[in-house]
């Protein structure tokens, strides 16, 4: 992110006020934006001065998701009494996309394309796009017996029964990923209880079902509707 001072301000100063936003802090999303304006915490992971002159600093943020950029830049102008805005901001990982290692350009996706089409090679084609699996490879799992996969499939939320497997680093009130026995991603859920609770539970309702990823009649259907 570069960020631009209203009046200069030395780098001393700068690197000073940056560890003030390390950990966590508030935010009030700004006044154009999609969501509603409350006051939240979000997380800031580190915050990296890479370069510094006169008005402007070049940062590097890793932070929770939801996060405002521009905002972080505005309150970094405060702290600092000189005002500032966020001038530039580029993306360089979300969960586990990282640029130096999944970012490909369109000019090679229309080659990708092309060859596929014509000489029907589908090398470079499923290097460029990757299983939805991928990007939520981060995120705590849960595996679900082959006769859960189709209510969960219709948006059912999961109940203990269904449960084949689940890892240790669940949470409560975290996301996670629903998934078959095969390492398909058939949802994405919030957890009601931790990890350690659910193994000691026996029935009820675990994950409430946020969005379903794959489409209802692959697996068979062991369940019946309510009359």
């Amino acid at each position: 992110m570069v960020i631009q001072f209203h009046r200069e301000v030395s780098e001393s100063d700068v690197r000073e006020a940056l560890k003030e936003f390390i950990g966590e802090i508030y935010q009030r999303p700004p006044l154009r934006s999609s969501v509603k304006r409350t006051l939240r915490t979000r997380r800031i992971y580190y915050i990296e001065l890479i370069e510094h002159t006169g008005k402007y600093s070049v940062v590097r943020v890793g932070c929770q998701a939801g996060t405002y950029m521009r905002k972080l830049a505005h309150d970094l102008g405060l702290v600092l009494g000189v005002g500032a805005h966020m001038r530039e901001l580029r993306r360089t990982r979300t969960g586990p996309f990282k640029e130096d290692e999944t970012l490909v350009r369109l000019q090679e996706l229309s080659e990708a394309l092309y060859l596929w089409r014509t000489e029907n090679d589908e090398r470079m084609l499923r290097r460029i796009i990757m299983p939805v699996e991928v990007a939520v490879s981060h995120i705590p799992k849960i595996l679900i017996l082959d006769s859960a996969v189709d209510a969960i499939a219709h948006g059912a939320s999961l109940a203990v029964p269904g449960i084949s497997m689940l890892m240790k680093n669940i949470r409560k009130n975290t996301m996670v990923a629903i998934m078959s026995l095969k390492g398909e991603l058939v949802a994405l859920g919030t957890a009601l209880y931790d990890a350690e609770e659910i193994a000691d539970m026996s029935r009820g309702i675990v994950v409430k079902t946020k969005r379903v990823y794959m489409k209802p009649g692959i697996y068979p259907r062991a369940w019946r509707k309510k009359k």
